[in-house]
């Protein structure tokens, strides 16, 4: 028998690539599923983007590049930083590697150890605490509340916070919730990070896909002495519609991304050479496809959680942005499945199995994102397919019965 690693059975497979990966091979059976499971934009990359992909190649520009990204791509970020966030960096500040996901890791890796505590409010992104154990440290979740949006709020942070606690990981917007912290909410937790001396991870992924006319603000923006204690995550994935090209970045302290550039050196590399010049045409090209996207996204939004809101016994918060919603099913906990060997729903997990099993409509169950009470659903596909699947849900919902 194979003596895996100690570290891996600490690990849990991604419930979100679980779950889309279930879904497509029974579609791929003749199964017509709907699937509100992917974290992804259904919107194609904009042409110009791909344009620049094309160019690239035509020129042979195929080889290695320096490991952190080229120069062209850190002046772009750095551009897009100054513009959208008023935020100042030089190129020794900024690290490009494969995905927003990849920058976390090699974060994690250079910032955390055995021993350090880091608080990650839940519902939280499912790598977050993953990422975490895999450097050996603790991940403290810490439970929002969905009448606070989701939200942590000073009081529970500085509850949370003990002598071993090292960073904390934001993300707004959120997955899965949505939620986004205001300008003033973001200041009083940059209060207590600067007092106690912790660092703030800031996964900015989604703050370009926000509804209501909500404005996004960097924690980092608040000032030079909490931007010094700020690592800032981003990329093209959600934004441009490039999930696949697999570009992400980090923006911070020069000693923290020397670091990270050394552990990239040494596991992946340069990000795909072609990559980086489609994301350097993606943040200094035209903006409006974006636009275009967030208004269709808001139509969604809106749409899906007057459905849910609808639905008996269902809560649905209202999200400020990502294209996630987070609906609390579990008034139907205790309840039976139909049929002649009736299953009990107890948790979210038997609920995802059930609407993927009567209502073809792949979910992902609650308790992947640290709050067992809830499923989340992606609004990243087509209005006739969101119509579809609540029509589905609402219909297998109404068929559990009550225990006894």
């Amino acid at each position: 028998m194979t003596r895996l690693a100690q570290r891996i059975a600490r690990i849990k497979p991604s419930a979100t690539l679980e779950i889309t990966a279930k879904a497509a091979a029974l579609k791929a059976s003749g199964i017509n599923v709907i699937s509100l499971s992917a974290g992804e934009p259904d919107f194609d990359t904009p042409e110009n983007i791909k344009l620049a992909a094309i160019e690239a190649l035509k020129a042979g520009f195929t080889k290695y590049t320096p490991v952190g990204g080229i120069d062209e791509l850190k002046e772009a970020i750095i551009g897009k930083l100054k513009g959208d966030n008023n935020l100042s960096y030089e190129k020794k500040e900024i690290l490009v590697s494969c995905g927003a996901k990849h920058s976390l890791y090699n974060l994690s890796q250079v910032l955390f150890d055995r021993g350090d505590e880091v608080i990650i409010p839940a519902p939280y992104w499912v790598s977050y605490p993953e990422q975490v154990e895999l450097a050996d440290a603790t991940p403290v979740t810490v439970m929002t509340r969905e009448e606070d949006g989701f939200k942590l709020t000073p009081e529970l942070f500085k509850k949370s916070i003990t002598l071993k606690t090292k960073a904390l990981i934001l993300n707004s917007p959120s997955n899965p919730t949505g939620s986004a912290y205001s300008k003033e909410e973001l200041a009083a937790l940059a209060d207590i990070a600067l007092e106690k001396g912790i660092y703030i991870v800031s996964d900015e992924i989604y703050e370009k896909i926000a509804y209501d006319g909500f404005c996004h603000t960097s924690i980092a923006a608040l000032g030079n002495e909490i931007k010094k204690q700020t690592i800032v995550v981003n990329g093209v994935s959600k934004a441009y519609s490039m999930t696949g090209w697999r570009i992400g970045y980090a923006a911070g302290p020069a000693d923290i991304i020397s670091a990270m550039s050394t552990i990239q050196g040494q596991a992946t590399s340069n990000p795909t050479s072609i990559a980086q010049k489609a994301t350097i045409e993606a943040l200094n090209g035209p903006q409006s496809e974006l636009a275009r996207m967030v208004v269709e996204f808001q139509k969604r939004r809106d749409y899906v959680v007057k459905r849910l809101n609808a639905m008996e016994g269902i809560s649905c918060y209202n999200p400020q942005g990502a294209f996630y919603v987070f609906p609390n099913l579990s008034r139907y906990y205790g309840y039976y499945t139909p049929g002649t060997t009736p299953q009990l729903i107890n948790n979210s997990t038997t609920m995802t199995g059930y609407l993927l099993e009567e209502a073809k409509v792949a979910v992902v169950p609650g308790i992947a994102f640290g709050a067992d009470e809830f499923v989340r659903l992606s609004f990243a596909t087509s209005l006739e397919n969101i119509t579809a699947a609540m029509d589905r849900m609402e219909s297998a919902l109404a068929k559990l019965k009550p225990g006894s």
